[in-house]
């Protein structure tokens, strides 16, 4: 009995299992179906727009202080020498930001030159998209990082790509100067602060000298020496002057140390302010460049899409497999059907 289900059971395997009979059997279909693909394909290709692709490449300068390279005895970094990937990858933020994009979109007009009309809704949006998919940059495994650029004028993409660039440029540059101009005002209130402060002690000094006190511990050393001199050669008038002019220094001393102390401190904050202010007003008015432009964009001389053979063969070859595959459920169907098994 197991033997006579073994034997009812249906042969499953397909007639095309047989690759060479299969299309010998449906070759003209396959041939028809490919060739219509193509037809179709070449058609559409020719109906997308052409664009012409340029590119700049560059690389991110190292963001390091300028008045460094001046003010300070040891160097620790070069300003000549190429950015870290860190460096680099802030400076795609900044490539890749709205600030940016704004300023191409105005500057080349693209709501004309896109054919978007700004007061649709989701106009923006689309803006963005169609931004997007013509305006792109990226890191390269050296650490560079280019812009590219896509448009129907071979003239426009390379402008755009070498504005990109500049932009780029300008805007890392007011944002290291902006911040450095903050920071140059800090330091400025700072010692403006110290000095008037400085100002102040001299002026309270400047009264103790107009009372004698000069320096406090040499004065009194002095003294000191006279009076015991005076006293051991009795003369009791020239002690007890002595003895005078002691105690009014000593009247002094405390405000006389306490301002010296005040004063020292000062001075000592005075030089490190000052060498701050003049390294950072280097640094907010300077304009070294923030990236390295290796290669300008130049005008293509041959348009980078469509790929018109691509699109033919990819559409060929998927006519094929779709064809191919459809072949085959129909075949199996049919199969099935006249076995009786759907």
């Amino acid at each position: 009995m197991n033997a006579k289900k073994k034997n009812a059971t249906p042969d499953v395997s397909l007639d095309s299992s047989n690759l060479l009979l299969f299309f010998l059997k449906w070759r003209v279909h396959v041939v028809v179906a490919c060739f219509a693909a193509a037809v179709l394909a070449a058609i559409a290709s020719f109906m997308i727009e052409e664009k012409f692709k340029s590119a700049v490449s560059m690389y991110a300068a190292p963001q390091h202080s300028i008045g460094e390279q001046f003010y300070e005895e040891t160097k620790k970094n070069d300003l000549l020498e190429f950015g870290e990937k860190e460096d680099a990858e802030r400076l795609l933020q900044i490539l890749q930001s709205d600030r940016i994009r704004s300023r191409v979109i105005e500057k080349y007009d693209l709501w004309t030159h896109y054919d978007i009309n700004r007061e649709d809704p989701g106009a923006y949006t689309l803006m963005q998209k169609e931004y997007d998919s013509n305006v792109s940059s990226k890191m390269t495994r050296n650490g560079a990082i280019e812009v590219t650029v896509l448009d129907k004028s071979n003239l426009l993409a390379s402008q755009m790509a070498n504005d990109i660039a500049f932009m780029t440029d300008s805007v890392a540059n007011k944002l290291r100067t902006d911040r450095a101009k903050e920071a140059f005002n800090y330091v400025a209130q700072a010692l403006a602060q110290v000095q008037d402060e400085i100002r102040v002690l001299e002026d309270s000094l400047g009264v103790l000298y107009g009372y004698g006190v000069y320096d406090f511990t040499e004065q009194i050393a002095g003294l000191n020496e006279q009076y015991a001199t005076a006293i051991l050669q009795g003369r009791s008038t020239q002690a007890e002057s002595l003895r005078q002019q002691m105690d009014r220094l000593s009247f002094y001393a405390t405000l006389f140390n306490k301002l010296s102390s005040l004063i020292e401190s000062a001075y000592e904050r005075e030089a490190v302010l000052k060498k701050r202010f003049d390294l950072m007003s280097i640094d907010a008015s300077s304009n070294m460049p923030s990236v390295f432009i290796v290669d300008q964009a130049s005008p293509a001389d041959k348009k980078a899409y469509p790929i018109r053979w691509l699109i033919v063969a990819v559409s060929t070859v998927a006519a094929f497999v779709f064809v191919v595959m459809a072949i085959l459920i129909l075949e199996n169907y049919r199969k099935l059907k006249e076995e009786g098994r759907v």
